[in-house]
C-alpha cells in the first residue's frame, strides 16, 4: 500500500506527555495540527512554541474533556471544518489512575476505565463520522504495551482498558477493510511522561523525545499495529503474551 501524506492531524491529550511530544514531531514534519486537551493554557503555550518554530503551519486548539462525549463530536467537527478536513485523528487522551481492586478505590479505577475506553470510543465514532463519507483517512488509537496481558497492582484496570482499546481498533480495522480508511493501534512501551513521572524505575524506559519520535515514525507508516519503540518492545510484547503470568507480573 502506498503511504499517504496526512497534512492535517488532530491529537487529543495534547497538553502534555506523549500528546505534546507527538505534536512537536509532526510540526517538525510541517503538518497542520488540531490540538485538544482539558488544560487550554498549556495548549496555548504549545501553539506559541510551535508557531514560533514553524511559522508556515496552521495550529488550532480547543478545550476538550473526552469524558463529555457530546463535546467530542462537536469539537471534532469544528476543527475539521477549521482546517479544511482532518485526515489523521490520534486518540491519545488517557488516564493512568488506578489501585488494586478491592482496596476502596473504585472511583479511580472507574475513571480510568471510562476515560481510556469510552473516551476512545467517542473519539473513534466522531472521527469515523467524518472519514467514512470521504472513504479515506487514518485513525490512530494509543493503547499500551501493558495491554498484552493482565497486569497486577495499580496497572490492573489500566491494562484492561488499554486491551479494550486494542480490541476496538482491531474490530474497526476489520470493518473498514477496503474502504481507504486505515486504523492503527500503537502500543507504547515505557516512555517517560507525566502519566508515569512518579514511577522511579521501569525497564527499558526512554525519554519523552525519543519515545515520541519513535511513535511519530511508526504512525507515519500506518501499520495495523506497532509496539513502540520497536526495540525491545516487539520481542518483549510477544514474550508477554506467552510467558507464565507470574513472570510477566515481575516485568512491571
Amino acid at each position: 500500500m502506498t503511504k499517504k501524506h496526512r497534512q492535517a492531524i488532530l491529537i487529543t491529550g495534547a497538553s502534555s506527555g506523549l500528546g505534546a511530544g507527538m505534536a512537536r514531531e509532526f510540526a517538525d514534519r510541517g503538518r497542520d495540527l488540531a490540538l485538544c486537551a482539558r488544560r487550554t493554557e498549556r495548549l496555548e503555550a504549545l501553539r506559541a512554541e510551535l508557531t514560533a518554530k514553524h511559522p508556515g503551519i496552521r495550529i488550532t486548539v480547543r478545550a476538550l474533556d473526552v469524558n463529555v462525549h457530546e463535546d467530542v463530536f462537536t469539537v471534532f467537527r469544528e476543527l475539521d471544518e477549521e482546517l479544511g478536513g482532518i485526515d489523521r485523528f490520534i486518540a491519545n487522551a488517557g488516564l493512568g489512575k488506578g489501585q488494586p481492586l478491592g482496596t476502596g478505590y473504585f472511583h479511580a479505577n472507574a475513571q480510568t476505565a471510562n476515560t481510556n475506553f469510552l473516551g476512545v470510543l467517542a473519539q473513534s465514532e466522531a472521527a469515523l463520522e467524518l472519514l467514512r463519507p470521504r472513504g479515506d483517512g487514518h485513525l490512530v488509537l494509543v493503547s499500551s504495551i501493558s495491554a498484552m496481558r493482565g497486569m497486577p497492582r495499580n496497572l490492573t484496570t489500566y491494562a484492561a482498558s488499554k486491551a479494550a482499546v486494542a480490541t476496538l481498533g482491531e474490530g474497526m480495522a476489520a470493518d473498514l477493510a477496503g474502504t481507504g480508511i486505515t486504523v492503527t493501534t500503537v502500543f507504547p512501551g515505557f516512555i517517560r511522561s507525566e502519566i508515569n513521572e512518579k514511577v522511579k524505575k521501569a525497564p527499558f524506559i526512554v525519554d519523552t523525545e525519543t519515545g515520541c519520535r519513535a511513535l511519530a515514525a511508526a504512525i507515519e507508516r500506518e501499520p495495523r499495529k506497532a509496539s513502540v519503540p520497536a526495540w525491545p518492545w516487539v520481542p518483549l510484547g510477544l514474550a508477554m503474551r506467552y510467558l507464565p503470568l507470574p513472570i510477566v507480573a515481575k516485568m512491571v
